[in-house]
């Protein structure tokens, strides 16, 4: 019985913890590439949105921009998706792992119509953290950043406190 051919258990124990250390190494790098893919898509969704709500005043909204004026209203994503501005994953104002919010104020005689998006992540902290900033553009066009990631920019105010991001 001397002829048997196999593995003994240290040479399988050998393979097991060098499978192990490779893991160690991969997994906090493909977390890493899943935050970064989250963060590219948001601020891809929030460049759509202002171009959404620009296409939107010059043409359904007679120079208003959509959803009802004040701060987080709960419309802008069904009326820019009714009129297929934005797509029902973009307008159900949740994609990619990044909630979205946003407001307008209307225009009146003495001032225009603005707009604001802000874009948080689902996930805040610890292994299933979605992302590490918080997003926002308003009516400008300018997309900013921080990570304050607690609660969504307030209005288009609050946007304009962000750090511009550098592309």
């Amino acid at each position: 019985m001397k002829n048997q051919k196999g593995f003994s258990l240290i040479e399988l124990l050998i393979v097991v913890v060098i499978i192990g250390i490779i893991a160690a190494i991969a997994i906090p790098n493909l977390l890493a590439a899943r935050r970064s893919a989250n963060e590219g898509s948001a601020i891809s969704s929030l460049r759509t949105l202002h171009g959404a709500q620009m296409t939107y005043s010059a043409t359904s909204g007679n120079g208003q921009f959509a959803g009802a004026a004040g701060n987080n209203t709960a419309d802008w994503g069904t009326v820019l998706s009714g009129v297929n501005l934005v797509d029902n994953v973009l307008g159900s104002k949740t994609k990619s792992n990044y909630e979205f919010q946003g407001g307008r104020t209307a225009a009146s005689a003495t001032t225009p119509a603005t707009f604001y998006f802000s874009a948080l992540p689902t996930s805040t902290s610890g292994l299933t953290q979605t992302g590490t900033r918080r997003f926002g553009i308003a009516t400008a066009g300018v997309i900013m950043a921080d990570v304050a990631l607690t609660a969504h920019f307030a209005d288009a105010d609050a946007v304009g406190l962000g750090t511009p991001l550098a592309n």
